[in-house]
Parts: C-alpha cells; structure tokens; sequence
C-alpha cells in the first residue's frame, strides 16, 4: 500500500469535495424549502392538494435515488425535446441537483410535517385569537417551533445525503469519490485513493452525528 501520491493530489481531491459540498448545501436549501410546502399541503384541509402532497411523497420514498438522478440526466431533455421541439442539454451538475432536491424533499416533507403536528394546537387557536390568519400563524408561531424541534432530524437527513452524492457518478460528474477514483486509476493506485476517500468521508459523517448529537441534547426541552 503506497499513500505517498495522494498529498500531490489532495488540490484535485478539494475541487471534487467543494463540488460535493456546493451540491449538498443547494441541495439542502431547496429541498428543506420544497419539503415545508409539500408539508403544509399535505396538512391542508384540501383533499385534492393533500392528495397530490401524498402521492409525491409516496413516490419518491418508493423508487431508488440512482433512478432519479438517472432520469433527470437522459429523459429530461428528450421530453423537454419531444415538447419544444428543440434539444435542450441538461449539465450532469443540474440534473443532479433536480432530482437531489425533489427525492430529498419527499423526506424532508414527512420530517417537517412530523415537527408542525408536535406542536400543540393551542398555539394555532391562540395566533388565530390574537387575529392572525393562517399563514401567518404558520410563519411566526408554528414553523419556528417546529424547526426547533426538527433541527437534528433535519441535519440527520443531511449527514444522508452527503453520503447520497456519491451516486453522481453515474452521469459523470466529477465529485469527492468520483476524484478520488479517476486519481487512483490515473496513477495506477485505485485501493488507496479509494480508502483514503472512505476514511474521509467516515470522518466527515461521524463528526457531523456527533455534533448533531450534541445540538439535540441542547435543543432539548
């Protein structure tokens, strides 16, 4: 086992692991943000937009993340094709931030509904007593509560998916492992680039669970 090629490449292995992080955080903010709407819909008193809300969700939970990114990077533009008339390319890093963001929210969704339905509706009742109307209960009473109480649950989900952007691979895309890899196979050490990229990530996600840990206990009521 020879470790010595991988500190002249650790400025390669940095360019993938900012495009890992770049693609987590995106990923995060707009998944959390989608996942709240998907939330609210699904607690609307609408059985249409609950209905909708529950079959997204139920949808994504059951069809594998590398199907999605998948998808998004070869149908997508035929079907954007086949209604523009006009090919219209997709780049590996768009389309795998789609469908991180619209696989990710169907759990994000069911974390913030389970945050919002922990709150007691007494605090519903007394935002809509002071004259506030729904969404601004939501926005000012409900949500901030809940967030609170689904921090850990959130950053958990988060830990997941940073181990989940892996699977760009698949369409290409030059990621943290995807690198670390190509390095290894260049140089004619692919074992060790790949433990040294294991070990990376181990100490990332472990360090990451443990903080959450930490944030949970001190969150607590």
């Amino acid at each position: 086992m020879d470790f010595t090629q991988i500190v002249p490449s650790l400025p390669n292995l940095w360019e993938g692991m900012l495009l890992t992080l770049k693609l987590l955080l995106l990923a995060v903010g707009g998944g959390v943000a989608l996942g709240t709407i998907l939330a609210l819909l699904r607690l609307s008193s609408s059985p249409l937009l609950s209905g909708l809300a529950k079959a997204y969700v139920n949808y994504f939970r059951s069809i594998p993340l590398l199907l999605v990114i998948t998808w998004f990077y070869l149908a997508v533009p035929m079907l954007l094709n086949w209604i523009t008339g006009e090919f219209v390319a997709i780049g590996a890093f768009t389309s795998c931030l789609v469908a991180f963001m619209m696989f990710e929210a169907a759990y994000y969704c069911e974390i913030v509904r389970a945050g919002i339905q922990s709150i007691s509706s007494g605090q519903l009742n007394a935002a809509y007593a002071l004259g506030m109307s729904y969404g601004q209960a939501m926005r000012l009473i409900i949500l901030p509560q809940a967030f609170r109480k689904m921090m850990p649950l959130l950053l958990q989900q988060s830990i997941i998916l940073f181990q989940d952007t892996s699977l760009v691979y698949a369409v290409g895309l030059m990621d943290f492992l995807n690198m670390a890899r190509s390095k290894g196979d260049i140089i004619g050490l692919p074992h060790e680039f790949l433990i040294f990229a294991g070990a990376v990530y181990f100490v990332i996600s472990f360090g990451a669970s443990t903080l959450v840990k930490r944030l949970q206990k001190r969150l607590a009521v």
